[in-house]
């Protein structure tokens, strides 16, 4: 039979899912950069080749072996977490490994076969020819996209499971997995929207994040061509990704609304379930509605359904042990998400205003100081999105199967392990932050003949040993 974790597994709920939320916000940076840092190198490299331009390969260079640190790095926080499933929610993957696990295998072989590519294509520079060399790199970046999805498979499964068959009716009441469908599993509702969003955002941020190392450089007085390019090339792909995004997470709004009415509620703070319903910018989210925020009357009903008469599910609808908790971070991460994006939108309706007139960035500082916050902007908003997706989805593990209390490990001493957890990852990302500074300024003294000519140029032979006798 299964029950409710005793109290001895309950207290240890909170450091659970305190390491659990750390180790994933850690790590969602990362997996960000691997989805689509390699198509930035490419992009690069693509034009270099294309236009016989030196600078755009250097910058491709550059980028493969920033492309390599970060993926080294995710690599690490991934296989913690890996671990964490098995160690802090031994119910959850003892009930359902059979479920998840066939993802997390294809998972498995993409990073792998990612991992195989990338070697290759770092290795390739002086030992290919330059479009061999350059469709090496191709895998990458399907090896990164598929396995974002398989990943992005197993959340959003848990947000919409479906795909297997409970042999005694609910968990709770003994009830075993069986019939297990890992297309159905894989497929699920959730993963039309949670996919792109995901994706979008993983270019948005890297996009942003590279561009605004550029940015400051530029600031800083470095209006070289190769800084100019660095800037624009990521910029532009990230400013085109921005309004889809905006245009995909308007889906997805509606989708949970209708999907997960309670996330919604929380999200917008919707007590009771009604029509003409305010959409509310910031504020507290109190028993009797948001207070101290903008409101725009009937709003939040043309949200969910184009329609001021359109009803909207409010919190009231389940019990109050089944509503997602610390709705006031909810309501607030989901604002902050959607005003990040916003400003960027505007940010793109600047560039492509002064772009159209004169085929160039805006010149002014100010336009550079904006890009230089992008990226960190960017990263703000995905922590965001991951707090409404799983905070959202709370009390439930599995949404409606399976609470996050009764998948939790009885073993105690978590509070210790989340504290070792916080300092080796605050040593991780010194060390990574240490590094790319290390490289960046090598490059600056270098230039482009830290390995010996260009690119593409064999590097100088080796002295014979006996020379010099």
């Amino acid at each position: 039979m299964f029950h409710v974790l005793p109290l001895a597994a309950a207290s240890e709920l909170l450091p659970a899912r305190e390491q659990m939320a750390f180790t994933l916000g850690f790590h969602i940076i990362f997996a960000s950069l691997g989805i689509a840092f390699p198509a930035y190198m490419l992009i690069a490299n693509y034009r270099g080749l294309r236009r016989n331009d030196p600078d755009a390969i250097e910058l491709a260079r550059r980028w493969s072996k920033v492309a390599a640190v970060t993926f080294a790095v995710g690599a690490i926080t991934g296989t913690v977490i890996s671990f964490e499933f098995g160690l802090l929610w031994p119910e959850f993957t003892a009930r359902f490994g059979d479920v998840f696990g066939v993802a997390f295998a294809i998972e498995g072989i993409f990073f792998f076969l990612e991992a195989i590519f990338i070697a290759i294509y770092l290795f390739g520079w002086k030992r290919l020819s330059p479009w061999a060399h350059f469709w090496s790199g191709v895998p990458i970046v399907v090896c990164g996209l598929g396995g974002a999805l398989s990943v992005l498979a197993v959340n959003s499964w848990m947000n919409q499971p479906q795909g297997f068959t409970l042999s005694g009716g609910l968990l709770r009441a003994g009830g075993e997995v069986t019939e297990v469908d890992p297309l159905k599993v894989i497929f699920n509702p959730a993963l039309a929207y949670e996919a792109p969003h995901m994706i979008l955002a993983g270019y948005m941020l890297t996009g942003f994040l590279i561009a605004s190392v550029y940015a400051v450089g530029m600031l800083r007085g470095r209006r070289d061509r190769r800084h100019r390019l660095g800037l624009l090339i990521p910029l532009t792909v990230a400013l085109i990704a921005t309004p889809i995004q905006f245009m995909v997470g308007d889906t997805a709004a509606r989708s949970i609304a209708a999907d997960q009415p309670v996330k919604f509620a929380a999200m917008e703070c919707v007590q009771e379930s009604h029509t003409h319903v305010t959409e509310y910018i910031g504020g507290r989210c109190t028993e009797d509605g948001v207070k101290g925020g903008i409101g725009i009357p009937n709003f939040d009903s043309w949200l969910v359904g184009f329609s001021a008469d359109t009803e909207v599910v409010g919190l009231d609808s389940v019990p109050a042990s089944d509503r997602p908790p610390a709705n006031t971070m909810l309501h607030l991460a989901f604002d902050l998400m959607v005003g990040i994006c916003c400003a960027l939108l505007a940010l793109g309706a600047w560039f492509a205003f002064v772009w159209w007139r004169r085929r160039d960035i805006p010149r002014t500082r100010w336009f550079l100081r904006a890009v230089a916050v992008s990226g960190v902007a960017v990263g703000v908003a995905i922590e965001c999105g991951w707090i409404v997706t799983e905070v959202g989805r709370q009390p439930w593990i599995v949404y409606e199967v399976m609470r996050t209390e009764e998948a939790v490990t009885g073993a105690s001493g978590i509070w210790f392990t989340l504290a070792g957890v916080v300092v080796l990852y605050a040593a991780l990302g010194t060390a990574t932050v240490l590094v790319l500074r290390s490289m960046a300024r090598r490059w600056r003294i270098t230039g482009s003949a830290e390995d010996g000519g260009g690119p593409y140029e064999p590097a100088p032979a080796a002295a014979p040993s006996g020379s010099g006798r």
